[in-house]
């Protein structure tokens, strides 16, 4: 009989929002990692997400999305107030983002319950929106593997506090070959074992401490930009909770980042 390796666990926690397209009125469920989480069960894995929604219209509506995916919401609280909203705009089929309502997310906290249950994934997930950076040593301390998207941040405070405290470190990074090598460099400094880019139509580079590697991208048409970062961090963590080399996650994240351009919204 064959041995079947088990579904990847992943968890999701921080920060959710309606992504509100101001100029047609579509509102999509999103947020990075409750995008993360989505774009795991596509790939076959299995993810919880871990936040709070308001009370608000938007609340009920996020959660059956996500819920709706196959994600286990049962660590999504509910509590008094706005869902956080981000506006955005699409031009040329980028997205452009506007005015930002954190909402009930302005206060969120893992809970003690919180990092129990995230601890017993296979891997955590998180963001710089999503208020978890002040508590990620208890992760650690719960032996917790964590990643964490930094978006295009790249001299945020909140990243000293946070780094010492991931695994896997990803960034968006515009700059030219020689910056993009420079600064993963002084991030492993700070406490991760890899740190990512993506950059946009020039594909990936990733720093193990040792050596870099670098990725292109899987043309495919583009209709909306949103979700492809998240995308292809979803790629990347699935194959490494699957064992697989980095080659093989930036290939799986490129792969991964492709579909979600093809479509409007982020999943």
């Amino acid at each position: 009989m064959k041995h079947m390796q088990p579904i990847p666990r992943l968890a999701a926690v921080g920060d959710n929002c309606m992504d509100v397209y101001d100029r047609t009125g579509e509102a999509y469920p999103g947020g990075n990692p409750v995008n993360v989480a989505v774009y795991t069960l596509r790939l076959g894995g299995a993810a919880s997400y871990t936040g709070v929604v308001g009370t608000d219209a938007y609340g009920p509506r996020m959660r059956a999305a996500i819920a709706a995916k196959g994600v286990d919401v049962s660590h999504l609280r509910t509590e008094p107030g706005k869902t956080a909203v981000s506006h955005v705009e699409l031009v040329n089929g980028d997205r452009v983002f506007g005015d930002y309502d954190e909402g009930v997310m302005e206060h969120f906290r893992m809970t003690e319950d919180d990092l129990d249950f995230l601890a017993s994934h296979d891997l955590v997930v998180s963001g710089l929106w999503g208020h978890t950076g002040p508590d990620l040593y208890k992760l650690k301390a719960r032996g917790a593997l964590v990643a964490f998207d930094c978006a295009d941040k790249l001299e945020d405070p909140r990243l000293d506090e946070a780094l010492p405290h991931v695994d896997y470190a990803f960034f968006s990074h515009d700059g030219s070959d020689e910056a993009v090598r420079a600064y993963l460099q002084t991030v492993l400094a700070k406490g991760p074992s890899l740190a990512v880019a993506t950059r946009g139509e020039r594909g990936s580079v990733a720093f193990d401490g040792t050596r870099f590697y670098e990725y292109g991208i899987v043309p495919c048409t583009v209709v909306d930009t949103m979700g492809a970062g998240d995308s292809f961090i979803a790629g990347f963590l699935y194959g490494r909770m699957r064992g697989q080399d980095i080659p093989a996650c930036m290939a799986q994240g490129a792969q991964c980042s492709s579909i979600t351009l093809g479509y409007s919204g982020a999943w």
